[in-house]
């Protein structure tokens, strides 16, 4: 199963290091594999909320999902999205801006530098809005009962999270945009620059997660019709079998996956210049990262991972959370991408530890109940 599952990303890990040794020695060989290292870790939450996401589609858009979504991923983010950042930011052609990127690195890092902020702001209001939706949603099973219950009475206020998001946004276009440095520009260039993609992040979160919603919504209607023939083909002694999304829902999901991806993406193609400003060693260090955290979204879906472990879901959304406001600090602070990368591991340990013992809690208490049945039968006889 682990190889099965795991299998395409070791070929990947071998390639890329073979490449990295001829294209720059042992040396080259080092820095990706510190790159893969630095995706998985920053990339750990997007793993777990993507299997959230994708245990609900059938086998066909799983499969989309490692395939086209693994191109997305690898070349488009890792390898295309920092050289149309520069493109953009410089107002270079893409052959210019490509050429830049190999023949003059420092250049070509100044240039994806100065474009953090509205990268940081825009990803950074996705992740938020997807951290507010979650907690302010009751559920059934909470994590941190002492926090989720008051805010999930909250959230029965429309529009609360969009609320919260704005204002955080606008907090930080005055304060972090304001101060934030750039050549060339302006206090108020980029203050404005940080509300403009802060509110591109929020439209395009609402728009993509508004379609998955409403299609998923439309599904009810079929899920409704499917139980029906579940019950039929039960009292026939069939076996049932799950709904999972597929069609125009199927594919809205998809798209909202890929921008997930995108989002999570960020923190790791900024921090990658901590390490090296080589376009080319960037591009194998992530792109092998990046296919473990895919691999590992398909790993925790097939095993049931999550309905195992019932926490890890709200850990991994905590971690949102966190990284959301990490990006929004570094508009104007540089923060370590170790410490980036920890908070979401701890929030994910713990979330994982605290389900280990929510499941041996529920296994004691299973077992006495069930001695003292036997204890009643027994005493019967």
């Amino acid at each position: 199963m682990v190889l099965k599952t795991f299998g395409w990303s070791f070929a990947v890990t071998a390639l890329g290091l073979v490449a990295a040794v001829l294209y720059g020695g042992w040396t080259a060989f080092g820095l990706v594999a510190i790159l893969s290292v630095l995706e998985i870790s920053l990339s750990f939450d997007n793993a777990v909320v993507n299997a959230g996401i994708l245990k609900k589609m059938n086998a066909f858009w799983q499969k989309i999902f490692l395939t086209i979504g693994i191109l997305i991923a690898v070349f488009g983010m890792r390898l295309v999205f920092p050289v149309v950042i520069v493109a953009l930011s410089a107002q270079l052609g893409p052959i210019e801006a490509v050429d830049l990127a190999l023949t003059d690195k420092d250049q070509y890092q100044q240039y994806v530098t100065d474009a953090h902020p509205s990268i940081a702001a825009f990803g950074g209001m996705f992740l938020l809005m997807i951290f507010l939706d979650f907690i302010f949603e009751d559920r059934d099973i909470k994590w941190l009962a002492w926090l989720e219950r008051p805010l999930a009475k909250l959230g029965k206020v429309d529009m609360l999270s969009v609320c919260i998001a704005l204002i955080i946004l606008l907090i930080s276009a005055m304060t972090f945009g304001a101060n934030a440095h750039q050549h060339g520009g302006t206090h108020a260039d980029k203050a404005e620059t940080v509300l403009l993609s802060g509110v591109a992040g929020l439209i395009t979160y609402m728009i993509v997660g508004g379609l998955s919603g409403y299609f998923e919504d439309k599904l009810e209607e079929e899920e409704e019709r499917e139980h029906e023939a579940e019950e039929k083909a039960a009292r026939e002694g069939k076996p049932k079998s799950a709904v999972l999304l597929a069609g125009k829902a199927a594919f809205f999901m998809f798209l909202y996956l890929e921008v997930l991806d995108a989002s999570f993406s960020f923190d790791g193609v900024i921090g990658a210049f901590a390490i090296t400003n080589d376009i080319v060693l960037m591009a194998l260090g992530l792109g092998i990262g990046a296919m473990y955290v895919r691999s590992l979204t398909v790993y925790l879906v097939r095993e049931g991972t999550l309905d195992d472990y019932v926490y890890l879901e709200h850990g991994a959304h905590y971690a949102i959370g966190a990284l959301a406001m990490v990006l929004l600090v570094t508009i104007q602070y540089e923060i370590n991408e170790f410490i980036t990368g920890s908070i979401g591991v701890l929030l994910i340990g713990a979330s994982f530890w605290s389900s280990v013992r929510r499941n041996r809690a529920i296994a004691a208490a299973e077992g006495k109940a069930g001695s003292g049945e036997k204890t009643e039968v027994s005493s019967g006889v």
